[in-house]
């Protein structure tokens, strides 16, 4: 294939992420952001990568995904990268829902597109503002292979024992009532790299990977293929987040309803928006949490108490799951930065080959590295996720077989 170039978009409802990549070698030509589409102070900044440009910022009105996605082509034109360029070999898209169905990445077509949207109902904030992106971006080039890259794809491999839920099989099939999982171009991305990091292939080691930004979760890794993961149905369920408070007895939606008076909408919103950290402590910055810590703040100390017992129970289940782990792996904001919470997740696990050597943990870095003693049993890596490079890795591969 002569085109090597991949955009890859990932479109909120009002926003769009992109990076440029060249595939030759796995290089970002431009990266950028708009947001606050549909305002009058919609702000684009673009960034060139490729000879060392200067980033780009200007703010107005970008009335909607179309006219967003048109700025991001003009801003890439002035670069000598726009969309209509030869060089381009594929568009791949963050979808973030892809229930059952969708266990890889796939090229668009509209029987695809009908398939994304009827997963709507358990994707209700993420899917109708992916799609958007998808059929703009096919509007503006509807010559070029584009494709969807699912962040459920990787956890369809969990065996039915870990997908399914104990409720009334007959209604959860109606209602595709499963767990899902996501982040899964995270977690693919993490484990595969926290094997190389090892020095043995993804399919001889077994991993715990925990991607603990403003969302998080966690997952059990055998031989490059995951069987277990922390979120479920929807990204609200397992790990204490930034906004979401994660596992709750359901019976905590009856108890507010019945109780509280409160409204479905309502209880969605407080556990989605309103709970987690911020919930805890009116901040879901963990660098701000640190700090209040370290100042002697209760309230603060009992929420980062909460966040670090909910992840320890993670890593002990999924050890359980996995019989033998070869490494645990954090990643994103806070696992990559957040030396404290590392720490603190692994503290009093030594009998389970765990531990963190503190001089190790405190360095930074933006190379994957090791952060266990010398000679531990269980590896204690830092792997900073990359999922651009796996959209546009996947996307690549597919468009190249095609």
């Amino acid at each position: 294939m002569s085109a090597s170039r991949v955009l890859v978009l990932n479109s909120g409802s009002s926003s769009v992420k992109y990076q440029l990549l060249d595939m030759r070698d796995s290089s970002r030509l431009a990266v950028g952001l708009v947001e606050r589409i549909g305002e009058e102070t919609s702000r684009l900044k673009h960034t060139p990568l490729a000879g060392g440009g200067e980033s780009r910022e200007w703010t107005g009105p970008i009335a909607d995904h179309e006219a967003a996605l048109k700025a991001v082509s003009a801003e890439l034109a002035k670069d000598g990268l726009g969309l209509d360029s030869p060089e381009l070999a594929a568009i791949g898209h963050r979808v973030v829902h892809g229930g059952k169905h969708f266990t890889e990445p796939t090229v668009i077509d509209d029987a695809v597109l009908a398939e994304i949207e009827r997963l709507i109902p358990v994707a209700p904030l993420h899917n109708p503002a992916n799609l958007t992106g998808i059929r703009t971006a096919r509007q503006l080039r509807p010559d070029l292979p584009q494709v969807a890259v699912f962040d459920t794809a990787f956890h369809t491999t969990m065996p039915e024992s870990a997908a399914r839920y104990a409720i009334d099989v007959e209604t959860a099939d109606r209602h595709r009532i499963r767990r899902y999982g996501f982040h899964g171009t995270s977690h693919a991305y993490v484990s595969r790299a926290t094997a190389e990091l090892l020095g043995k292939a993804p399919e001889d080691v077994n991993v715990i990977v925990l991607h603990l930004g403003n969302g998080a979760s966690a997952s059990a890794v055998r031989g490059g293929r995951c069987v277990d993961t922390s979120m479920g149905l929807t990204p609200l369920e397992g790990l204490v987040m930034g906004t979401r408070s994660g596992d709750v007895d359901p019976a905590v939606i009856f108890h507010l309803a019945r109780v509280a008076e409160m409204s479905i909408d309502e209880i969605d919103t407080l556990l989605n928006k309103k709970s987690g950290l911020i919930g805890l402590c009116s901040d879901n910055d963990m660098r701000e949490i640190r700090r209040r810590v370290d100042e002697g703040d209760a309230e603060a100390k009992l929420a980062f108490d909460i966040y670090i017992h909910r992840l320890k129970k993670y890593i002990g289940a999924y050890y359980a799951v996995l019989g033998r782990v070869d490494a645990v792996a954090f990643t994103a904001g806070v696992g990559e930065n957040a030396a404290p919470v590392r720490e603190a997740a692994v503290a009093g696990l030594e009998e389970l080959g765990l531990a963190v050597d503190g001089e190790l943990n405190a360095v930074r870095g933006d190379e994957p590295r090791l952060i266990s003693p010398a000679h531990a049993r269980v590896a204690v890596a830092v792997v900073p996720t990359d999922e651009e490079l796996e959209i546009a890795t996947q996307t690549y591969a597919l468009v190249g077989r095609i």
